[in-house]
């Protein structure tokens, strides 16, 4: 099978095309414009690999999109996209030009080049937050709080929409928070592991009282590898790990893990719009796929900080930016 990925050099999609190659014979085709997150020394290991091709490009133009896909292109896994929250709050335009914009062009080239499937990555955050004990299904509403979330639901909107108007056969997921290797070092989990390898304090929003759920990056990859193989056309397939916690509880397991005393916290003035939690039920892939998770979070995270201590070239040129 040929598949085309978007936003390959990310964390995600990096994690996701070493995980095909390694355990598949699929032919990959990766486009990612390498914005400040997309790194090329995610792939380094397998950039000569006679399965893979990599192509510098940005899914908003129309031209080389569908010159990629025209390349007897079977599937389009689509990771492109901005991500983080705080960004979104000081560039929209930005966000829904490439989240949901992207998205349409690739939906386009989709339908034109009657690929046998198209798979948009999306987040739990187009939920908006919930309550404990309600769980968010789905079915349900979407309900975004924040212009990435708001973005990344107008492209699930978007991707039923071509299914339902075009006959597109779509699958959407929707996880939780990942972590692991090669995550950019402006999120929580290696922006405190880092912080703390260079002595230095991490910045805790609020009360620290925030839930978020984690589900290791491989996790996540072995989902959408059963997405691919068994998922339902048109079905939405929420990822979930059920390692749910307070940012101030994983704040302490990352500085018990580093030998770090709680002085290295420093509390700071919370974001715009800062969702308290997010819980959802992903009881549809676990039963209908049977997709199980095989990462323990407290051996997760023990494994993902050796792994940015043995990194330290990798991370530090991109803090330096």
């Amino acid at each position: 099978m040929d598949l085309l990925i978007t936003g390959g050099a990310g964390f995600i999609g990096s994690n996701f095309i070493k995980y095909m190659l390694a355990n598949n014979d699929h032919n990959i085709i990766n486009v990612d414009k390498l914005t400040y997150a997309g790194n090329l020394d995610n792939l380094k290991d397998i950039a000569d690999h006679k399965n893979y091709k990599f192509i510098k490009g940005d899914i908003c133009n129309p031209e080389l999109i569908n010159q990629v896909v025209n390349q007897n292109i079977d599937m389009i896994i689509n990771f492109a996209a901005e991500s983080h929250v705080d960004k979104s709050l000081d560039n929209p335009n930005l966000f829904f030009k490439t989240n949901v914009l992207g998205t349409q062009i690739l939906l386009d080239a989709a339908v034109e080049n009657d690929i046998s499937k198209f798979i948009q990555i999306s987040t739990d955050e187009v939920y908006g937050p919930g309550q404990k004990g309600e769980f968010h299904t789905e079915e349900d509403a979407l309900s975004p709080t924040n212009p990435y979330a708001a973005s990344k639901a107008s492209a699930d909107l978007l991707v039923l929409s071509y299914q339902n108007t075009y006959g597109l056969p779509i699958n959407i997921t929707r996880s939780t928070n990942n972590y692991g290797p090669y995550q950019y070092p402006e999120k929580i989990i290696p922006l405190f592991i880092t912080n703390l390898l260079e002595n230095k304090k991490v910045p805790l929003y609020g009360d620290g009282r925030h839930v978020r759920d984690w589900l290791h990056v491989k996790d996540h990859c072995r989902a959408i590898e059963l997405i691919i193989n068994k998922g339902k056309s048109g079905e939405i397939y929420n990822i979930s790990s059920n390692n749910r916690f307070e940012n101030i509880e994983l704040t302490k397991k990352i500085l018990t893990n580093l030998n770090k005393s709680e002085e290295y916290i420093e509390y700071v003035k919370d974001r715009q719009g800062h969702d308290r939690a997010y819980f959802i039920d992903a009881s549809k892939i676990r039963e209908q796929l049977n997709w199980q998770p095989e990462y323990d979070f407290i051996k997760g995270l023990k494994k993902t900080i050796n792994w940015y201590k043995s990194n330290k070239k990798w991370w530090k040129k991109l803090k330096e930016k």
